[in-house]
C-alpha cells in the first residue's frame, strides 16, 4: 500500500470511529451506557465526566445505573443527566441513581432513523473529502513528474478501492443500527 493509502486509512478509520460513537450516543430503547459517555457534572468546581464519578451500569435491558463513587456528587451527577436533555429521569436509591429507558414511539423511532441516515452521509462526505485531498495529492506530483500516469491511475485506484471499504462499513455500521431501532 503506498504512502497515499495509508495517510488515507488513518483518516478515514477516525471518520469511521467518530461515526460508531455518534451511534452509541444514540438511544434506541434499550439501556446503553453510551449514552451517558458525553455528559460531565460540576464536581468541586471542575466539569468532570460521569465514568469517572460513578460506575455506570446496564442490569436490565430497558435500565441504567449510575453508583455514585462521592455520596456529596450524588446531586451533581442527577442535575447533569437531567440537563443533558437526553429523555432520562434518574431515581435515586442512596448514592445510586437508577433511569428507566421509556419505550420509543414509531414517530421518535422514525425520527431518529432520519437523524441516523444525516449522520451517516455526512460521515461517508467526510470519507469522500479524504479521498478528494489524496486523488488530488498523487495528481501533484504526477504532475511534478515523481511518477508516471500508470504509477498515479495505480494510486488513485487504491484510494478508491479504501475509500469503498470505509463507505461499506458505514453502511454496515448504520443498518445494524437501523435493526435495533426497529427491534428496540
Amino acid at each position: 500500500m503506498s504512502n497515499f493509502g495509508k495517510e488515507l486509512e488513518v483518516q478515514c478509520k477516525a471518520t469511521v470511529e467518530h461515526f460508531r460513537k455518534e451511534l452509541q450516543k444514540t438511544r434506541t430503547g434499550r439501556a446503553q451506557s453510551g449514552l451517558l459517555d458525553s455528559i460531565h457534572a460540576e464536581y468541586y468546581g471542575s466539569s468532570v465526566p460521569l465514568i469517572q464519578l460513578g460506575l455506570i451500569n446496564t442490569p436490565e435491558p430497558r435500565v441504567i445505573t449510575v453508583q455514585v463513587y462521592d455520596a456529596s456528587a450524588v446531586e451533581a451527577v442527577d442535575k447533569a443527566i437531567r440537563q443533558a436533555n437526553i429523555g432520562l429521569n434518574p431515581q435515586r436509591e442512596g448514592s445510586m441513581l437508577r433511569m428507566t429507558i421509556p419505550a420509543l414511539t414509531d414517530e421518535r423511532r422514525r425520527e431518529i432513523i432520519k437523524g441516523l441516515h444525516k449522520l451517516a452521509e455526512e460521515s461517508r462526505v467526510g470519507v469522500r473529502s479524504h479521498r478528494r485531498e489524496s486523488i488530488d495529492a498523487i495528481k501533484k506530483q504526477e504532475k511534478a513528474k515523481e511518477f508516471s500516469e500508470d504509477e498515479s491511475r495505480r494510486h488513485q485506484d487504491d484510494v478508491q478501492k479504501i475509500t469503498d471499504k470505509f463507505i461499506a462499513e458505514i453502511d454496515v455500521l448504520l443498518v445494524a443500527k437501523e435493526k435495533e431501532l426497529i427491534a428496540g
